[in-house]
């Protein structure tokens, strides 16, 4: 049923946001140059694939987790996009293809080796990573591998579908910051 409502849920999203998108993709080649971000990511059963984003820092920056970066890597139009999570958008194609569900675990990347042994050990693998969940409402990043699995696995074992819109309203209304920058 998730994934009913993932897909259904994303279609419309791409069917009415395009124009966002649209602008957005426009104002980013003026920004960067290249305004979408496709990076390999940690999938359902570790098996990787392409997240994909509006970019947000400049070109140049080293693919390392968000809260390793410096905050002078970031355009002006990303601190906006940032803000508002119109960064995130794009996912919605990851959601339709089925990498993705709208609430999961973020997606880390594979070197960050630590996260990968603390959600191994809790079995976050198991399931789809997703856009959002209760570790993003609740501003707990990448920074704290231990304390992210730990959040990650209570979501996974309690989710409701009250839970999966109430992430989802939460995250749209501006709750969590996402993984920090420094």
């Amino acid at each position: 049923m998730i994934r009913l409502l993932d897909l259904t849920a994303s279609l419309i999203g791409l069917l009415f946001l395009w124009p966002i998108l649209l602008i957005v993709s426009f104002l980013g080649v003026f920004d960067t140059g290249s305004p979408l971000f496709i990076q390999e990511r940690v999938g359902r059963n570790k098996k990787p694939f392409k997240l994909i984003k509006f970019r947000t820092m400049s070109v140049e920056t080293n693919s390392v987790a968000s809260h390793l970066v410096n905050n002078s890597s970031i355009t002006k139009l990303g601190v906006f996009l940032r803000r508002t999570k119109i960064d995130e958008l794009p996912q919605l194609i990851n959601v339709v293809k089925g990498d993705m569900s709208l609430v999961g675990p973020r997606p880390n990347l594979f070197n960050q080796e630590d996260l990968i042994k603390e959600r191994d050990a809790q079995g976050v693998y198991d399931v789809l990573p997703g856009i959002t969940g209760l570790a993003q409402v609740q501003n707990i990043d990448m920074s704290t591998p231990k304390l992210l699995a730990k959040t990650d696995k209570q979501m996974i074992d309690s989710l409701t579908l009250k839970d999966y819109f109430k992430y989802i309203l939460m995250t749209a209304t501006g709750s969590g910051s996402g993984d920090a920058v420094k």
